[in-house]
């Protein structure tokens, strides 16, 4: 098990990143080799289930998780979003959570609970360092405002 946060700081307000952070089908774009499927009717809130499936061809995984906590931002305020891994290969759970900065913008804290069944606790290190830089990366990825397209 592997107990990891990061934060980032982001120029748009607190409820464009949060739409941005939660926007689960996005996260395929920014998490190679990754498709995102919300099983659940919309909107988002406690309750919703979604898939990300990682991998090539027949070497894959699905990573099913679960919003238990659905709190966005009001009025300015903190929004807070807690995903629970329901998978048979990945457990553990996700906290996003978003708040507005003085002088505008907002800032982002990650938090993650990530266990990877049968892997030994050596790699746990490891791991640690992997997802930080992953979910560090796909934190970046999806508070960037989305391209247009051509």
């Amino acid at each position: 098990m592997v107990l990891f946060q990061l934060e980032r700081a982001s120029p748009s307000p607190v409820e464009e990143s949060w739409r941005r952070l939660t926007d689960w089908p996005r996260h395929a774009a920014v998490v190679p080799l990754t498709r995102v499927t919300v099983r659940t009717p919309p909107p988002t809130g406690e309750g919703t289930v979604f898939v990300a499936r990682s991998g090539a061809g027949p070497l894959f995984f699905d990573d099913p998780m679960e919003v238990v906590t659905w709190r966005p931002p009001r009025d300015g305020g903190a929004g807070r979003c807690r995903l629970v891994k329901r998978g048979t290969f990945v457990t553990g759970w996700a906290e996003i959570e978003v708040r507005a900065v003085a002088g505008g913008g907002s800032r982002v804290l990650w938090r993650e609970d990530l266990n990877v069944r049968w892997l030994p606790r050596f790699f746990d290190r490891p791991l640690g360092w992997a997802g930080r830089w992953m979910f560090g990366r796909a934190v970046e990825g999806l508070l960037r405002p989305a391209s247009p397209r051509s």
